[in-house]
């Protein structure tokens, strides 16, 4: 895949990552692409749901499982503006995605690169190819808005 192609998905996930912050959440966003067209789309909603899971990219791999009527999504790339934590990188793998691309890295919670690999475990029975640091300058600013504002 082509870096123009990956920071155009990316600025879509940047946008979902603008009505999280609008709507006072964390600002995350992501977007899952399958052959060239968007399945699914996903912004924190963890406050607006009450609900613990409701992590950007579940929200969009939820969306795609339903578009394309399979919980395995092996065709798929997903595009975060952040790297996914535990939980959400433990979503990748059990959707068997194809390819993940973040933004930036999440120094406290991110399993991708950051406090773990969990994408590239060799115990596992998937892998997922992985590209960060995409528009990682604009994914960073924006928590970096939500988060000055909180204090």
């Amino acid at each position: 895949m082509s870096l123009a192609s990956d920071e155009l998905w990316m600025e879509e996930a940047l946008r979902c990552a603008q009505r999280a912050l609008e709507a006072g959440e964390v600002p995350v966003g992501a977007v899952v692409v399958c052959e060239g067209k968007i399945v699914g789309r996903g912004w924190n909603r963890n406050i607006a749901d009450s609900d613990p899971s409701a992590h950007a990219e579940i929200v969009a791999l939820r969306e795609a499982g339903a578009a394309v009527g399979n919980h395995r999504l092996g065709r798929c790339d997903v595009f975060v503006t952040i790297e996914p934590c535990a939980m959400c990188a433990g979503a990748l793998v059990h959707a068997r995605i194809r390819r993940l691309v973040y933004g930036a890295d999440d120094a406290k919670a991110g399993a991708v690169r950051s406090t773990m690999e969990l994408l590239s475990h060799p115990k596992l029975n998937h892998n997922v190819e992985v590209r960060g640091g995409i528009l990682a300058g604009r994914s960073a600013e924006l928590l970096q808005e939500f988060f000055r504002k909180r204090r």
